[in-house]
């Protein structure tokens, strides 16, 4: 007989697999349809710095910072050291060329003169003592030359009688033949001597040039020595401002040590640094403007200093017409350098979201004013004011410039 089976009432196991399985296909359409995995940062909106886009004119110039220096400057060495024994001009005193700063004291110096000195005289008895000699022998020489002439005379003129004599047979041969011997050595006798004299002659000259020679450079070396003591004082190189002086009285100077300064005042120059970032775009005869008190003052980059320092390197600029009445060493001026031709761009402020980003993305202001969104850009030029905005942005457009440190990895920030 057949037995009826009631339904069990409640939940089965398997229902429990299937609740579980919808549970979960439904979180996963939640997160699919309402869900975000974007990174999102809440910030005050009155704490941000917020700039709005704009289309103008860029201009291609950076602001720098510079200081006043004299045109030149002429640096004072030693040229001879010594000890500082009087002091005749202090800092800052304005000089001339030539006008004596310090005196200095040298006693080896002056040891070495008095024994250049004595040189010069020994060196002078000796060429004396020299030409004396040679002036003897070539009196001695000619007298010898006189003497042997004549008797070369003589003996042949009786040689020469004898000869006739000889042919005529009035005397006998041995008589003819001693006038003839006595003719001959005499003759000899005469050829020596001319050529000794004639040998004495060069020898004088050469040997007297030699000893001259030798005195002019003597004299010449001493000359340099007598340079060199009034070298003991120190002079202006040229007209200008003495800038500093490192000497006092007593004190030790090294030949070749840099003692002072001479500021040339004739003109200005301007000494700015830059940073590094420009260095490739900084070249020489780049315009520069200075204002001051509401007038312009045009100005030409003439010098661009290889070495970097501190991430910055040197430039000197000049005034190219008129300058500041009343300008002075030491003053500072803010001046804008052209780079390069105005253009139209589009015009981003700058700020500090710059160090942040390197000007390769930007968080960008939606329509409602409530959400920031992160955007990838292309930044060009820059000047004081702007960045030039290569691609990434357009005009109208609101963006965040301040700094972006406290965002972390965040992809969108909600304005509070």
């Amino acid at each position: 007989m057949d037995i009826k089976i009631e339904k069990k009432k409640g939940l089965r196991p398997k229902h429990i697999g299937y609740i579980a399985l919808g549970i979960l296909l439904f979180f996963v359409g939640y997160k699919m349809v309402f869900g975000s995995s974007t990174t999102t940062f809440r910030a005050e909106k009155q704490k941000l710095t917020i700039s709005e886009v704009s289309f103008g004119k860029f201009d291609d110039y950076i602001t720098i910072n510079g200081s006043v220096a004299p045109i030149s400057t002429i640096y004072m060495d030693a040229y001879e050291g010594g000890r500082v024994t009087e002091k005749l001009i202090e800092e800052g005193a304005m000089v001339k060329k030539g006008d004596i700063i310090l005196t200095l004291e040298n006693r080896a110096l002056y040891e070495q003169i008095l024994a250049s000195e004595n040189n010069l005289a020994l060196k002078q008895n000796d060429l004396r003592s020299t030409k004396l000699t040679f002036d003897s022998r070539q009196v001695e020489g000619r007298k010898d030359l006189v003497n042997s002439k004549y008797e070369l005379q003589k003996l042949k003129r009786n040689y020469e009688q004898n000869k006739a004599l000889y042919d005529d047979e009035l005397i006998s041969r041995e008589e003819y033949l001693i006038s003839q011997e006595n003719y001959e050595l005499s003759q000899k006798q005469y050829e020596i001597i001319k050529l000794q004299t004639d040998q004495d002659k060069t020898l004088r000259s050469t040997s007297l040039k030699d000893l001259d020679d030798d005195l002019a450079r003597m004299k010449k070396t001493l000359s340099m020595v007598y340079e060199r003591i009034d070298h003991l004082n120190v002079r202006a190189p040229a007209d200008g401002q003495l800038g500093f002086l490192d000497a006092e009285i007593g004190q030790s100077i090294q030949q070749g040590q840099r003692i002072g300064q001479i500021n040339v005042l004739t003109d200005y120059k301007i000494e700015a640094t830059i940073d590094e970032h420009y260095i490739d775009r900084v070249k020489r005869d780049l315009t520069a403007i200075l204002d001051r008190n509401g007038q312009e003052y045009t100005l030409r980059l003439r010098k661009v200093y290889p070495e970097v320092r501190d991430g910055k390197f040197k430039v000197d600029l000049v005034f190219v017409d008129k300058k500041p009445e009343n300008i002075r060493t030491g003053q500072s001026y803010t001046i804008k350098l052209q780079l390069g031709a105005s253009n139209d761009a589009m015009l981003l402020p700058r700020g500090s979201f710059f160090q942040s980003t390197g000007g390769q993305w930007i968080f960008v202001v939606d329509s409602s004013g409530e959400t920031a969104w992160k955007r990838a850009i292309k930044i060009g030029k820059q000047n004081s004011k702007y960045y030039e905005v290569i691609e990434g942005l357009e005009s109208g457009e609101e963006v965040l410039t301040s700094n972006y440190d406290s965002f972390g990895d965040a992809e969108k920030i909600i304005l509070k």
